[in-house]
């Protein structure tokens, strides 16, 4: 239980009609928790307006509203209170709830389109190879030090999120780090958290589909660093367009990371192998086990970001070569016969050519690349034929399949992908709609000292069908598939 004037303490106010002497049991933002007592706040969703609810919740018991717009009928025994954003107004009365959990722990945000959950993960990693317990906000799983909590998307709502903050306070975690999606951060889910760091890496198209103009994706993600505080770091690649334009406006103090031009955090690949990479850190050699320039860059900012989070420089280069590859990021796989398989989460134009480009720039003229690649249903359509193009401009053979369709018929979105062939690239691409049948033929294609690319899945164990998730993961189909050539 909390005071109601101590939680609006933390949030400004417009109106208040009804007592604020009055204990509150729980703070929520989903009608059907509600419980005598509760606070309740009326969010506008990108779906569902919780304004619809406030007649509901105004009989169930609750003791306070938070809106954006007061109701007609104004029920005696609650309390109203009016805010400009509601959203904003959750993350803040979230975190005061939970007594400002990220204020106890060395909270550092990764955002970018391609490399978050990569570089988020390693950075725990770093903090518990530095001996400290740390927790981890990430797509694949999050961790409240070891515990693992099974992640349902890349940003938690506000309540979700500051409850698995305090749990990391409570489990005695002095860092954390986290993936800070573009919706997070346009709807305000990180609103009243305080951030001890930030992380860019890179902005290519993805969630146009929600966003509608790369602009205000790159607005959404920019914003998060206009809201750190000044005695937080944000680290930046400068070898992106727009690395520069991210800090343009943030008070945090700023710090670069480049592999081409003089950086405060500079990488650099020696030599490449795909079951790794030997690299500099500011001039410093390290067997790093990770493959492709993508990740020479994910690996560049946690080096950079390690240092800024206090951890000894030269501590921080003997653990780079201790960490290891995020499931399902370039996770390599090899048959008796001497075929590799990479499966990776390359869900994006992008990312496609990166992890492209790393296989080729291993394999040279010396074998043969096959790519399994797809799109996801009920999102942004654009970026389709994109990655069918991207993806046969750089493999010797293509077979494009489902990946998670959702609503959608697969055979539709193939048809989409198939719109960025031409008469060149198009003799070397197979549709085949059956993803595991796909896998299949692609490994059956391949010879030894080829490399099969199975993308887009990467730590996913289904497919999402017409509303349903079946169990389906491409490491353990072709881990099969690989047993029998």
């Amino acid at each position: 239980m909390k005071p109601l004037t101590s939680l609006l303490s933390a949030i400004t106010v417009e109106e208040i009609i009804g007592r604020k002497d009055v204990m509150i049991s729980s703070v929520e933002c989903d009608s059907r928790k509600i419980k005598l007592g509760s606070l309740f706040v009326a969010v506008r969703g990108t779906n569902v307006d919780g304004h619809r609810f406030i007649p509901i919740v105004a009989v169930g018991g609750v003791a306070a509203i938070v809106c954006e717009e007061l109701p007609e009928r104004l029920e005696s025994g609650i309390t109203y209170i009016k805010v400009s954003d509601s959203s904003v107004a959750l993350g803040f009365l979230a975190s005061r709830w939970y007594d400002d959990p990220s204020r106890k722990l060395c909270l550092v945000g990764v955002t970018g389109t391609n490399g978050k959950t990569t570089t988020a993960t390693l950075l725990y990693e770093m903090a518990r190879l530095n001996g400290f317990k740390a927790g981890l906000l990430s797509t694949v799983c999050n961790y409240v030090d070891t515990e693992a909590v099974p992640a349902a998307q890349t940003t938690p709502d506000p309540l979700t999120l500051n409850a698995l903050l305090a749990r990391m306070v409570d489990a005695g975690c002095k860092y954390a780090a986290m993936e800070v999606s573009s919706h997070a951060a346009h709807q305000h889910r990180i609103a009243g958290l305080h951030f001890a760091g930030g992380v860019f890496s890179n902005l290519t198209r993805d969630h146009l589909d929600y966003h509608k103009t790369v602009d205000a994706y790159l607005q959404a993600k920019k914003s998060f660093f206009d809201n750190l505080p000044g005695s937080a770091f944000a680290l930046t690649n400068i070898d992106d367009k727009v690395g520069e334009v991210m800090l343009q406006n943030t008070r945090a103090r700023r710090y670069t990371y480049s592999l081409r031009q003089p950086a405060d955090f500079s990488g650099k690949i020696i030599e490449s192998r795909l079951d790794g990479t030997l690299m500099s850190f500011n001039g410093n050699e390290v067997e790093v086990l990770f493959t492709g320039k993508f990740n020479a860059y994910n690996l560049t900012a946690v080096y950079g970001a390690s240092v800024l989070m206090g951890f000894e420089p030269e501590k921080v280069l003997v653990d780079m070569s201790r960490l290891v590859p995020v499931a399902g990021r370039f996770q390599t796989f090899r048959s008796a016969s001497g075929i590799t398989a990479v499966v990776d989460y390359a869900h994006t134009p992008d990312a496609v050519v990166n992890v492209l480009s790393a296989i080729r720039e291993v394999v040279g003229s010396a074998g043969r690349i096959i790519t399994v690649v797809g799109a996801g249903g009920n999102r942004d359509k654009g970026k389709r034929p994109i990655m069918a193009r991207e993806a046969a401009l750089r493999s010797d053979r293509v077979i494009l399949t489902s990946d998670n369709p959702r609503d959608e018929e697969p055979a539709e979105i193939l048809h989409d992908m198939e719109a960025g062939l031409d008469d060149t690239t198009r003799p070397s691409v197979l549709s085949i709609v059956d993803r595991r049948e796909a896998i299949r033929t692609a490994v059956a294609l391949a010879a030894p000292g080829d490399v099969v690319l199975i993308a887009g899945k990467g730590h996913e164990d289904y497919q999402e069908i017409k509303g349903v998730k079946h169990h389906f993961d491409d490491r353990e189909v072709v881990a099969e598939v690989l047993k029998s050539v």
